[in-house]
């Protein structure tokens, strides 16, 4: 099984309980009998996001997943965006409910048109680096 590390974000509504819910939904594609690692959650200023957005609360999680390939985690945190009331949006990097980004899956590279890993901006941005080296110091 491979240890995935994930990183979420909210900047819209109860941001804490956003991120509750979806750490939440995050552990049923854990495997049962290992560790499911959570990071502290730091509020952060938006970044790369359109003037006047919202703080972000942000936190990483990591954990041994119990179903397939890259891209059905994908489609599972994708699917947990859209339960928790994430809506499209035209806008890049508009205000959301929940932001749910797959950061590494093992020690596996792809390069897909939907998912690129390792998450190449991982070593950019303060807010998904500090959260995942508190539970996975090498990443």
């Amino acid at each position: 099984m491979p240890l995935v590390a994930i990183a979420l974000g909210s900047n819209l509504g109860d941001r804490e309980a956003n991120i509750a819910a979806a750490i939440s939904s995050l552990r049923s594609l854990a495997c049962p009998e290992r560790p499911f690692l959570v990071a502290s959650i730091h509020d952060t200023e938006p970044d790369g996001c359109p003037a006047g957005s919202p703080r972000f609360l942000n936190t990483a999680v990591a954990f041994d997943y119990s179903g397939g390939d890259p891209l059905e985690l994908l489609a599972r945190t994708q699917a947990i965006e859209r339960e928790l009331g994430r809506e499209p949006s035209p806008v890049r990097n508009a205000p959301r409910v929940i932001d749910i980004d797959i950061l590494t899956f093992g020690g596996m590279t792809l390069d897909h048109p939907a998912l690129t890993l390792p998450h190449p901006r991982i070593a950019e941005r303060t807010f998904v680096h500090l959260p995942l080296r508190e539970i996975v110091p090498d990443s």
